[in-house]
C-alpha cells in the first residue's frame, strides 16, 4: 500500500504544479468585514482555494530533554466544481508537513504527505474541525482540545492542546492584507499559548512531554505578489505571558515589503497590531544548507521601539531546513528558536518558531499568487 501511494503522490505532482500556478478562477477571496465564529472557523472553508493549519510547538520531557514539533495541514482547490461526479474526481489537494528538533543531539527529522480528497486518503470537515492525511490529524474534541497524531518511521506525536488564551484575529477588518491588488489577502487567526501535553516519538522511543504550542490558520484564494519574494515569520511566547507574532516580506532589491505586519498580545489576550514601521528585523549569523545551497540567517536582533522590546533570537538547532520532494520542491527553513533580551529595561526570555521562505527552490510568490 505505501508504495502504490508513493506513486499516486508522484503522479499527483504535476497536477499540483498545474494548478498553483494557475488563476484564482471562481474561488471565494478574502475581503473585510469577516467575523471569525468559533468553533465554526476552525473547520475547512473551501470555497476559498487555499488553507492551511499550522501548529508549532516546545515541549519538554521529565529531566529537561527539550524538543520541538511542526505538524501543517495544506488544503488546495484544484477545480472547485468537478464536472465528474466521481469521488476519484480532484477537488482539492492536501500536503502535510511533519517534523521534530531534538534540541539536546541538534537532529532535526521531518516528512511530508500528498494526497487527493474524495477518496478519503485526506480531507478537511466543513461542518466540525477535522482535518486529515491518511493517519495524520488534528481535531477538535469534546472539551474543546485540540488533538494532533502524527507517526511516521519512528517519529511521532500524540498531543492535547488547551486552547489558552482566545483566537486573535491577525488582520484588520477582518482581513490580513498581503498584496496591494483586492483580494491578496487572507482570512487569518491564531491561538497563541496552548498548553500542551502528550506524548512524542522519537527513534521508536515515547517521551511523556508538556509545553506551550501555537495554532494558525488561514484561508484565502491569492496571496503574494510577483515582486514578494518570500518572508520571515516569526511567532514567540515570552516567559511574561505575553507573544509576538511579526512577519516580514522580501523584495528582490533587498527592501521590506509595506505589507509586513505583526501583533503583540498581552497577558489578557488583547492585540495590539504592529505595522512594518513599528518593527525592525535585523539578520546575524548565517547558515548554508548542504542540500540545498541556501543561505538563512538563524540569528536575529528582534526589536519592537513602542514597546521597549529588544530580543536576540536565536535558533535552537541550526539544520531545521524542508527540502520537499512531493509537494512540488517547497523548500523553508522551520524551526524552533530561543529568546532573550529585555522589554523597558527588564529581562525577557521566551521560546517559538520562525519560518524563512523564498530563500531556495520555488518562489512562494509563484506558489501564493
Amino acid at each position: 500500500m505505501r508504495n502504490g501511494l508513493v506513486v499516486v503522490c508522484t503522479l499527483l505532482a504535476p497536477v499540483l504544479m498545474a494548478v498553483l500556478g494557475a488563476q484564482s478562477g471562481g474561488w471565494q477571496k478574502a475581503t473585510s468585514g469577516y467575523q471569525f465564529r468559533f468553533p465554526r472557523d476552525h473547520a475547512s472553508h473551501p470555497d476559498y482555494k487555499l488553507e492551511w493549519w499550522y501548529y508549532t510547538g516546545n515541549v519538554s520531557a521529565p529531566g529537561g530533554r527539550a524538543f520541538g514539533y511542526q505538524l501543517t495541514f495544506f488544503r488546495v482547490g484544484i477545480e472547485q466544481m468537478p464536472a465528474n461526479s466521481s469521488r476519484w474526481a480532484v477537488r482539492d489537494l492536501f500536503m502535510t508537513h511533519f517534523a521534530v528538533t531534538d534540541m539536546g543531539s541538534s537532529r532535526y527529522q521531518f516528512a511530508e504527505q500528498l494526497n487527493r480528497a474524495g477518496i478519503g486518503w485526506a480531507g478537511a470537515d466543513i461542518d466540525r474541525y477535522r482535518v486529515w492525511n491518511e493517519g495524520w490529524e488534528a481535531t477538535l474534541d469534546a472539551n474543546g482540545e485540540h488533538r494532533l497524531r502524527a507517526s511516521q518511521a519512528g517519529m511521532g506525536i500524540d498531543l492535547r492542546l488547551d486552547p489558552g488564551k482566545p483566537p486573535v484575529d491577525q488582520g484588520t477588518n477582518g482581513i490580513s492584507q498581503k498584496g496591494s491588488a483586492a483580494g491578496n489577502a487572507s482570512h487569518y487567526y491564531s491561538l497563541t499559548r496552548m498548553p500542551t501535553v502528550g506524548t512524542l516519538t522519537l527513534d521508536g522511543k515515547t517521551f511523556e512531554v508538556r509545553g506551550l504550542s501555537w495554532m494558525d490558520h488561514e484561508f484565502g484564494t491569492s496571496f503574494l505578489e510577483p515582486e514578494q519574494q518570500g518572508w520571515n515569520w516569526f511567532a514567540l511566547q515570552l516567559d511574561d505571558e505575553t507573544e509576538l507574532m511579526l512577519y516580514e516580506f522580501r523584495r528582490p532589491d533587498g527592501r521590506r515589503d509595506e505589507h509586513s505586519s505583526g501583533s503583540l498580545i498581552d497577558q489578557s489576550g488583547r492585540r495590539t497590531r504592529l505595522s512594518v514601521a513599528d518593527f525592525t528585523l535585523e539578520a546575524g549569523e548565517r547558515w548554508t544548507s548542504p542540500r540545498s545551497g541556501a543561505t538563512y540567517p538563524i540569528e536575529w536582533t528582534v526589536r519592537v521601539p513602542a514597546h521597549g522590546l529588544d530580543l536576540r533570537v536565536r535558533a535552537a538547532v541550526s539544520e531545521q531546513e524542508l527540502v520537499t520532494v512531493r509537494s512540488r520542491g517547497v523548500t523553508y527553513w522551520e524551526g524552533a528558536v530561543h529568546a532573550e533580551g529585555t522589554r523597558r529595561g527588564r529581562p525577557v526570555r521566551g521560546r517559538g518558531y520562525l519560518e524563512m521562505t523564498g530563500y531556495a527552490g520555488t518562489g512562494m510568490s509563484t506558489l501564493l499568487h
